[in-house]
């Protein structure tokens, strides 16, 4: 005989059943794709990947010994890269507090600004930076000022869109106390939004100033200045000497920068 606790019993079963199907067709699903992913892009054609193996070696052959006879050129493009790093980051979060704001659904002030802004960083966030500089170079010239401008503004959309998540996510107790006491729109973002937020803020903006970092060195491919147009430079007349040690430059730096950034979020966090 079949009693109700046995019904239910095999009611939680069979439902444990389809939720282990359901994760087991996911996987399928998704390796799937992957293995699509790989075939498109030839990444299973194991004849043509074999045969790429002695180029490599001979390309690393031709990288060795490194050659930094011209280092003492490389100093200015190092400090504009840097340079550039950190004006981008400031750029992105100047633009990035506002938007996000009127991106977040509890304090856009309306739905029409939400649209917008969410737009806006959307679209930010689609453009590669190399594309970006590539336009910015038209319009403002050669030199640093597009490279900053095209990663910051770049940084914009990713950034923003990670502020107004913070914002949305906030614990409700703050803000519902801040407005019991009479507080109007500003003074709740202000008093109660922003402190439970900025520790969030301040680890992103250092995780995006190393990001920026490394993205800034790549603009000189665009003819935006800085260590990435030595890099170019030394790859245009195969002078693979040279470019290996700019590239371990570019790695000593970008290291440099990721433990400063380390040690900044740990007494700022």
């Amino acid at each position: 005989m079949i009693t109700n606790t046995d019904h239910k019993f095999e009611t939680v079963l069979k439902k444990q059943r389809q939720k282990r199907y359901r994760r087991l067709l996911q996987v399928v699903l998704v390796v799937l794709v992957v293995v699509i992913s790989f075939f498109l892009i030839g990444l299973l054609d194991w004849e043509r990947l074999a045969k790429g193996v002695p180029s490599g070696i001979n390309l690393i052959g031709q990288m060795l010994p490194p050659d930094f006879s011209s280092a003492t050129n490389w100093i200015k493009p190092l400090f504009d890269t840097l340079a550039m790093s950190i004006a981008a980051t400031v750029i992105a979060i100047i633009f990035s507090l506002p938007l996000s704001l009127l991106a977040a659904r509890n304090t856009t002030p309306h739905r029409l600004l939400f649209q917008i802004a969410r737009l806006t960083l959307n679209g930010l966030r689609s453009i590669p930076e190399l594309i970006m500089g590539i336009i910015l170079v038209a319009a403002v010239g050669f030199g640093a000022l597009p490279g900053a401008l095209a990663v910051g503004l770049r940084s914009v959309g990713m950034v923003g869109k990670f502020f107004a998540e913070y914002i949305e996510h906030v614990h409700p107790g703050p803000i519902e106390a801040a407005q019991a006491a009479g507080a109007n729109q500003i003074q709740v973002i202000y008093h109660s939004i922003l402190p439970q937020v900025l520790p969030q803020m301040i680890d992103l903006t250092l995780y995006r100033w190393e990001y920026n970092f490394r993205a800034s060195t790549i603009m000189g491919a665009v003819g935006a200045g800085g260590i990435g147009f030595e890099l170019i430079g030394a790859l245009r007349i195969i002078n693979y000497k040279e470019v290996s040690a700019i590239l371990l430059v570019i790695l000593v730096m970008v290291t440099m920068v990721d433990s400063f950034s380390g040690y900044l979020r740990q007494r700022l966090t």
